[in-house]
C-alpha cells in the first residue's frame, strides 16, 4: 500500500467521453469510501483499466494498456466496452483480478473491495455533491442516457452497451444544477444517440424548476435556460453532442439563437456520409433526404450555428462517384468542423460481410482528399468570423496568450482562439473578444472585457 491507512487505486480511462463519465462515477464511489485515486500504475494497490472496443485500433490499444498495467502493477481490474469479451480477456490475461462490462459500476466497486479491502473510516465528507471529475474544473460531461437502439452495420455499440436507457429529466437537471453551482461553466451533453433521449421511457415527465417536463431533448434544451440564472458563477452554456438528424432536431437552432437559452449554437451530428446509397448500406437512422435544405433552414434560424460532424471514407462498396458526392456535399453544407475516419472492420460488425471492400491505399487517398477539402471549408468559414465579437471561455494560459474556445469549439476536438493575454485573466474565465485573424482551424482575437 502507498500509505499505512489509505489504499490507492490507479485508474486508466480509455475511449470516448461517455466512458470518461463512467470512470468519474466509479472513482466518486471509491473516493467516498476512503480510497485514494491516482493516475499512476506503479505503486497503486490495484489498477482499473476502463477499456474501449469500438474499432479494432481501440481494441488493440486496450489490450496493450492491460498488458502494460499487468507488467507494471500486476493487480488489474478491467471494465468498459471490451469487458463484454470476458472469456477472451481471461484467456489472454489469466491473472486479471476481475472483468466487468460497460457502466457496471457496482461490479467494479465490488471487485475493488475484494482485491483491496475498503478503509475502516470512509472519507465521504470529502467528496463534493457533484462527484469527482476527470475534466478541468470549468467544464464537465453530462450523460443523459446509455446504449443505443440503432443498428448501424459498422457499429457494435448496442452489443457492447445494450439498448437505449434514458435518465429521467429531473435526475439530469438536478445533476446539471449541482455541477453549475460547483463552478462548472460549460456542460457537454453526451449519449450514444442524444436525439433519441427519452424514447425508451416514453418521454416520462419529471418536475424540475417548478414545471412538469418531458424526458425529451427539446424539453431538456428549454430547461437549460434556468441555469443561466447561475451566471454569477459564470455559466457559459450547454453543448449538444451526438445528435442524429431526426425531424424534431429542427426546433433546436431557434432555441440556440436566443443567447439567454443556455444552449450554445453548436450541433455535433455524426452524418458519417452523404450519398443515399452509402447511408442505406450503413443502415443509418433518420431520413437523409432534404438534409441540406434543413441545414440551410437551421442557419436561417440561428445564423451563428456551428456544425461539427464525423465521416467515414472507404466504406464497403463506396465508389469514386459516391465519394465525390460526399466532398461536394460537405462544401454545400458548410460543415464547420469535421473528423474523418478510414473505414475499419470491427469484430462482430455486420459491415464485415458486405461486398466491395475498398483497398487500403484507396481509403488513404480518399482520406487525404477529404481532409484537404474540409481544411479549405474550415478556413473559409473561419475567415467569415473576422471582425465579430464573441464571448469565449479560457482553457489555458500560455505565456502572453490565453487559449480560449468560442461557441463553435468543443474542448479537445475542435479548434481554439488565441487571445492577447490580459493580466488577471484566468482559466475558466468568460471574456468578450474581437476576432482579428484566422487560419485553417483556429482564430486570433483581441481582449475586450471580462464577463
Amino acid at each position: 500500500m502507498t500509505t499505512a491507512s489509505i489504499p490507492t487505486i490507479g485508474l486508466i480511462s480509455l475511449g470516448c467521453p461517455k466512458a470518461l463519465v463512467d470512470s468519474e462515477r466509479i472513482i466518486t464511489k471509491l473516493r467516498a469510501e476512503g480510497y485514494g485515486i491516482t493516475d499512476q500504475v506503479d505503486g497503486a494497490d490495484a489498477v482499473i483499466v476502463n477499456t474501449c472496443g469500438f474499432i479494432d485500433s481501440a481494441r488493440a490499444e486496450s489490450f496493450e494498456t492491460i498488458g502494460e498495467a499487468l507488467n507494471d502493477n500486476g493487480r488489474v481490474i478491467v471494465t468498459g466496452c471490451l469487458g463484454v469479451e470476458r472469456e477472451g480477456l481471461l484467456q489472454e490475461y489469466p491473472s486479471l483480478l476481475a472483468v466487468t462490462g460497460p457502466h457496471q459500476y457496482e461490479q467494479v466497486v465490488a471487485a475493488v473491495h475484494e482485491a483491496v479491502p475498503a478503509p475502516t473510516n470512509p472519507f465521504e465528507a470529502l467528496v463534493p455533491p457533484q462527484g469527482i471529475k476527470l475534466t478541468p474544473r470549468h467544464y464537465a460531461y453530462l450523460k443523459i442516457s446509455e446504449g443505443c437502439n440503432n443498428r448501424c452495420k459498422f457499429c457494435i455499440i448496442p452489443s457492447l452497451r445494450g439498448d437505449l436507457v434514458s435518465r429521467n429529466i429531473k435526475d439530469v437537471m438536478d445533476e446539471a444544477e449541482r455541477l453549475v453551482i460547483s463552478g462548472v461553466k460549460e456542460l457537454l451533453i453526451v449519449s450514444q444517440d442524444t436525439s433519441a433521449y427519452g424514447l425508451d421511457i416514453k418521454y416520462e415527465t419529471g418536475i424540475w424548476a417548478g414545471s412538469e417536463r418531458r424526458s425529451h431533448i427539446i424539453d431538456l434544451a428549454h430547461a437549460m435556460r434556468h441555469l443561466v440564472g447561475a451566471r454569477a458563477q459564470g455559466f457559459y452554456g450547454a453543448r449538444l453532442h451526438y445528435i442524429y438528424p431526426y425531424p424534431h432536431v429542427d426546433a433546436l437552432p431557434a432555441i440556440m439563437s436566443d443567447e439567454t437559452s443556455g444552449i450554445l449554437p453548436y450541433l455535433d451530428i455524426p452524418f458519417q456520409h452523404a450519398h443515399p446509397d452509402v447511408l442505406r448500406a450503413m443502415a443509418r437512422p433518420a431520413k437523409q433526404d432534404k438534409v441540406l435544405e434543413r441545414i440551410h433552414k437551421w442557419r436561417q434560424d440561428c445564423p451563428n450555428l456551428s456544425i461539427r460532424s464525423t465521416f467515414i471514407v472507404g466504406y464497403p462498396g463506396e465508389s469514386e462517384e459516391q465519394f465525390q458526392y460526399l466532398l461536394d456535399w460537405i462544401g454545400e453544407a458548410g460543415i464547420d468542423r469535421a473528423g474523418c475516419f478510414q473505414y475499419e472492420p470491427v469484430v462482430g460488425a455486420a459491415s464485415n460481410e458486405l461486398p466491395g471492400q475498398v483497398p487500403d491505399e484507396i481509403k488513404e487517398e480518399r482520406w487525404h482528399r477529404f481532409m484537404q477539402t474540409q481544411q479549405q471549408i474550415s478556413a473559409q468559414r473561419l475567415a467569415g468570423r473576422v471582425g465579430q465579437n464573441l464571448n469565449v471561455i479560457v482553457d489555458s494560459i500560455a505565456g502572453d496568450v490565453a487559449i480560449a474556445r468560442g461557441p463553435g469549439d468543443a474542448p479537445e476536438i475542435d479548434g481554439h482562439i488565441e487571445v492577447d493575454f490580459v493580466e488577471g485573466t484566468d482559466v475558466g474565465d468568460i471574456i468578450e473578444v474581437e476576432i482579428t485573424g484566422s487560419s485553417d482551424y483556429d482564430l486570433q482575437a483581441d481582449f475586450i472585457r471580462r464577463l
